[in-house]
């Protein structure tokens, strides 16, 4: 007579997270020193993705009947792998996505932010980046133009500009500033006929 094999007693969710919970730690500390020369932010992200990817890897091992086998240095350094590859938790590969990992490793290109940190004034300056079309003299140039058209505005008035040059949502830009929306949309295009008259180009009533 053969015996049946018996079933393993899956964990509780409850004891499925406090076992994680004990590996988190290390993972956190692995993560961290894998992408130590990375940028502040950068790191932030790569540490996050590094436990998502370590979470799901964790609950598929639970439901093999393996949580008594799972380790963090394994389970860290599989998911660190996984993140420098542009495995994403919830995202597909997508060579055509500029914003993924995946797609820069692949067609060797890398994603610059528009905006850097003016620690002297203590605000955030819109800068250009340099591409093939433009001679390093016309970008330097256009770098000049924005700083002393952002130095020609009111200070408050600089600062929201600055602030919309980022990318900050209307409603969000109003809420920093203590203003209505109706009124961040009044000063956008304020701001474009300033530009363009700075510019010697043609404004539109």
């Amino acid at each position: 007579m053969i015996a049946r094999p018996r079933p393993v007693r899956r964990p509780t969710a409850s004891a499925c997270c406090a076992k994680f919970l004990t590996l988190l730690p290390a993972i956190r500390d692995q993560a961290r020193f894998a992408c130590r020369g990375e940028d502040p932010e950068r790191r932030q992200e790569f540490v996050a993705e590094v436990i998502a990817n370590c979470w799901v890897a964790f609950v598929r091992l639970v439901e093999g009947g393996l949580i008594t086998v799972v380790y963090p240095t394994p389970l860290a350094q599989y998911a660190i792998k996984q993140v420098r590859d542009g495995r994403r938790v919830g995202a597909a590969l997508n060579v055509r996505d500029v914003s993924s990992q995946y797609a820069q490793r692949v067609k060797h290109f890398t994603l610059s932010r528009l905006d850097r940190y003016d620690a002297e004034n203590d605000e955030w300056r819109e800068i250009l980046i340099e591409d093939r079309r433009s001679t390093p003299a016309q970008t330097a140039a256009a770098r000049i133009d924005i700083a002393q058209w952002f130095a020609s505005l009111p200070r408050k008035k600089r600062r929201i500009a600055q602030t919309l040059a980022t990318g900050e949502p209307t409603k969000s830009a109003a809420r920093k500033f203590c203003v209505s929306a109706g009124r961040i949309s009044q000063l956008r295009r304020e701001f474009m006929d300033s530009w363009a008259g700075f510019q010697g180009e043609p404004t539109f009533a």
